[in-house]
């Protein structure tokens, strides 16, 4: 297949539109559905990043995007009891036995706000446990280097029989040139082919030069999450997978400050108020979702009000209080966070502190790069330059 028509583009008024290759054939089938133009853009950009934490780690990986960004990214490491009640998958039979699946349930798990119909990318094959799993999540589609019969029977029963299933080529390996149209004027570049790997972060330029194994690994993934996030772009990473990715902000700040506080969600979702939380049984995940989001939140009365609680809760719950909010969170240590372009001030570092931050990885480079080094010597954070911007526009 060389060519395939497209619904429309972007919007509903963008025709026509296709994707095509000006020489060979597509590296793709699609198996079930008809994506659409930004199935795509999310398909092939959520493809390379986990192909790409396959190869840097050696370790199946996957992810879940949303509107040409991840939501998170995750490698299969193991899941305790809490994080599988706070992701909603403790009933997932098989689990335990397999990566993959254990890789999208933490994906999937990070952000599950963000992540309400997402686009799906796995470096291995689909198994049926993987397939159990987005079966009963709302999405749009996903990519993967093949199914099995049985997840592909799965995946076909989505939406009606119209879920979107893309095979790709895992050989594929694109032009070294790229190009793009703006306002009919054609832009083209060299594609960004850096390797990410454990060699980018050897210069430590803090005074504590210690930087765990499994550190170097998360600021792994969070530096391949970057490449593919809109710019600018902060990423925050624990235990293998990414826990806050904070995406297309104008301000560097701004952008550790989003990441942060769904980092801080993602922890809270594990206190024991909140696994502990008396939902209705027949709430919905999204619905527990939307509720878990607002429990945490500073105006938890939306649904703990008298009145209001009986709509999703067997019992009245407890108030998870500012300073049980405060007190949880002062407990988190060894989070990693990286960054796609340099810190410009200090302040980037105290939010992260606030998250647990220990770990940190950045190109270096800012006039202020002094005050930067100061603040992480302050709070005893290891922080390596990279010397490599990972803008992505």
């Amino acid at each position: 297949m060389k060519e395939f028509e497209l619904k429309y583009g972007c919007n509903p008024n963008q025709k026509p539109s296709k994707i095509y290759m000006t020489e060979g054939e597509l590296p793709i089938e699609i198996l079930n559905g008809k994506p659409g133009y930004i199935n795509f853009l999310d398909a092939f950009n959520s493809w390379q990043l986990v192909k790409e934490i396959k190869e840097a780690l050696g370790q199946p990986a996957a992810t879940s995007f949303k509107h040409v960004s991840p939501t998170s990214a995750a490698i299969g490491v193991s899941m305790s009891a809490e994080l599988k009640k706070a992701c909603f998958v403790d009933d997932i039979e098989g689990l335990d036995e397999s990566p993959i699946a254990t890789a999208y349930a933490r994906a999937r798990g990070t952000d599950r706000m963000s992540s309400y119909g997402d686009w799906i990318a796995l470096s291995d094959v689909c198994d049926k446990t993987t397939a159990i799993l987005i079966g009963r999540e709302v999405s749009d589609g996903i990519i993967a280097p093949g199914y099995t019969d049985e997840a592909l029977e799965i995946l076909k029963s989505k939406r009606k029989g119209t879920y979107n299933i893309v095979k790709i080529d895992p050989d594929y390996v694109p032009e070294e040139k790229e190009t793009k149209q703006v306002f009919g004027i054609t832009f083209e570049q060299g594609r960004n082919n850096f390797k990410i790997n454990e060699e980018l972060l050897s210069e430590i330029v803090t005074k504590n030069k210690n930087m765990p194994q499994e550190a170097k690994r998360d600021l792994i993934i969070a530096l391949i999450t970057l490449k593919y996030t809109q710019s600018n772009s902060v990423c925050y990473a624990k235990d293998g997978q990414a826990i806050g990715v904070g995406a297309g902000q104008q301000s560097r700040i701004h952008c550790t400050r989003l990441a942060g506080n769904k980092a801080d969600v993602w922890h809270l979702r594990q206190c024991r108020k909140v696994l502990e939380l008396p939902f209705l049984d027949e709430m919905k995940r999204p619905d527990r979702d939307n509720c878990i989001d607002v429990y945490i939140s500073d105006d938890p009365e939306e649904i703990l009000a008298e009145g209001n609680w009986q709509k999703y809760f067997k019992t009245k719950p407890e108030p998870l209080t500012a300073e049980e909010k405060k007190e949880y969170l002062s407990g988190i240590t060894g989070v990693a966070l990286g960054s796609d372009a340099f810190f410009p001030f200090g302040d980037n570092i105290e939010r992260a502190k606030r998250s647990g931050v220990s770990y940190i990885a950045e190109p270096g480079g800012s006039i202020r790069d002094d005050n930067v080094i100061e603040t992480c010597d302050k709070y005893g954070m290891a922080m390596a330059f990279t010397h490599m911007r990972l803008f992505h526009h």
